[in-house]
């Protein structure tokens, strides 16, 4: 892809944005790719090496906050009429109560979500919390001469910790997966939010 289609579908991409942030965006990869050209690579290398435009654009929906998306999209191209100004007044009980419930379904997901994982972290903190118990009790048991029950505790204690040890590993991958997840459906809101405008 060269210079021009690589900044076309970039602006197509941001077409939701105001228009001096698109500007400023197409500015700077336009510069980035001619520095690399003075560096004596081709037009096509440079776009390759800044990737694709569909990962720039994720990039930079990932830098832009939510909430400054929804002001710009709510944000009236006109001022508002009288009338429009008093529906919206008298609509108030109305649709005051239905954003907060919108609101209040994405916040409980969310939590949900994470609550998941805390709770993945805290069966593995109490696996390895009991992996430790069972030494003691081992331990314990050898010394006052029940060498075969303290024998069993101790492998009940190393068996635990085998586990707890493969669920701090499997906890990490679940984590980076939620936060991979939880960046992408945030990007994916920010989108359609700059799409809608189009």
């Amino acid at each position: 892809m060269d210079k021009e289609a690589f900044l076309q579908k970039l602006r197509q991409g941001l077409a939701g944005l105001p228009e001096e942030d698109i500007a400023e965006r197409l500015l700077f990869y336009s510069e980035m790719i001619d520095d690399r050209k003075e560096d004596g690579i081709t037009e096509q290398q440079a776009v390759d090496e800044i990737g694709s435009a569909e990962d720039v654009i994720a990039q930079i929906m990932s830098e832009i906050p939510l909430p400054r998306l929804v002001m710009e999209r709510v944000k009236p191209k006109r001022t508002l009429r009288i009338w429009e100004i008093v529906l919206l007044v008298l609509g108030f009980p109305v649709w005051l109560p239905l954003l907060l419930s919108l609101a209040a379904v994405v916040l409980s997901a969310y939590v949900v979500i994470w609550a998941a994982a805390l709770s993945l972290w805290a069966v593995d903190l109490s696996a390895a919390g009991f992996s430790v118990s069972l030494v003691v009790y081992a331990a314990v048991f050898i010394a006052k001469s029940s060498f075969l029950q303290g024998l069993a505790f101790f492998g009940a204690g190393l068996a635990f910790a085998g586990a707890a040890i493969l669920l701090f590993i499997g906890c990490g991958y679940a984590t980076k997966g939620l936060f991979v997840l939880t960046k992408e459906i945030i990007i994916k809101i920010k989108l359609s939010f700059v799409k809608r405008v189009k």
